[in-house]
């Protein structure tokens, strides 16, 4: 989804990449959760892992000590040319372009990153309101990614898989709400207070949803049938509720959202047809929604 917005949209600043991956630690089967598919692989997330708030282990080799600014980019310069006069030769490689792009990326964010990724130049009151803990930083972290101009900033709650409660729901899900609540909250406020959250679409969700009934007498299985997403910002509409479960929260039984229905309405409110946006691939023109796919007006302002 964030290769697909990159893609669309483009980014509003070339100093920063557009589509960051927050995750304190390694969060489970990795890239392949933020990767590009068959979009070109420049549109592919880029990994932080922010378990520590230092810039410097965040971003590490950020800064070329060695060479100055103005020597680095006429080694840059060359590069890019060996590159173009490669690529004459071999046609068009994604891959190779990507790479460059990388490189070009990783010069300019040393004028930029160190700023945008020091969560110490914001106040005593704003750490205040985020909480403490990795996930209230990543929502910081996201917040000043967002007022730079990064496209898409994808925020995971911690490293592995801490929500996947097949066992311990009872004890573990209260604990998990609690770190989660004040960070969102504070994200919606501070958003809202710089003026950025009709601008800024917030997504929530988790790979899907939870059965009601126990699994091995303190768990819960995984339940694709019924699960709920919510929004924030962007043109949503606030305060509505959308669709409905069976009597037992199982099943969903009334105006159903497919995952493609869900892709259609992002891409909407951020200025996107999702029937138009496509990109050609094996020999025809692909959709994220592929064929399907319909924006639920309802739910927009």
């Amino acid at each position: 989804m964030g290769a697909w917005f990159l893609y669309g949209l483009g980014t509003e600043n070339p100093n920063l990449p557009g589509y960051l991956v927050l995750c304190p630690g390694r969060p489970v089967r990795f890239s392949i959760l933020w990767n590009s598919a068959f979009l070109p692989s420049q549109y592919q997330g880029t990994y932080i892992n922010h378990s520590t708030i230092d810039p410097e282990k965040m971003l590490p080799h950020l800064s070329n000590t060695r060479w100055k600014h103005a020597t680095q980019r006429q080694q840059l310069d060359l590069l890019q040319q060996l590159n173009a006069a490669h690529g004459m030769t071999r046609g068009d490689d994604s891959i190779l372009k990507a790479r460059s792009e990388a490189m070009e990326t990783a010069y300019r964010m040393q004028f930029e990153a160190s700023d945008a990724f020091d969560l110490n130049r914001e106040s005593k009151h704003t750490r205040a309101a985020y909480g403490t803990g990795q996930f209230a930083n990543g929502c910081l972290l996201a917040r000043r990614m967002v007022e730079r101009g990064v496209r898409f900033v994808q925020v995971y709650y911690g490293n592995g898989q801490p929500w996947d409660t097949h066992s311990g729901h009872n004890k573990t899900v209260p604990k998990l709400c609690k770190n989660i609540d004040q960070p969102i909250a504070a994200l919606i406020t501070d958003l809202k207070q710089r003026g950025l959250l009709d601008d800024t679409l917030i997504v929530w969700g988790g790979e899907f949803g939870r059965t009601p009934v126990s699994e091995n007498g303190n768990g819960r299985d995984h339940n694709h049938h019924g699960f709920t997403m919510w929004m924030a910002g962007g043109g949503v509409k606030g305060g509505t509720s959308y669709g409905q479960t069976d009597d037992f929260g199982f099943k969903a039984v009334i105006d159903k959202v497919h995952i493609h229905d869900l892709h259609a309405t992002m891409l909407h409110l951020i200025g996107l047809d999702h029937k138009r946006l496509t990109y050609r691939h094996a020999g025809r023109d692909f959709r994220l929604t592929d064929v399907h796919g319909r924006v639920v007006h309802e739910i927009i302002s």
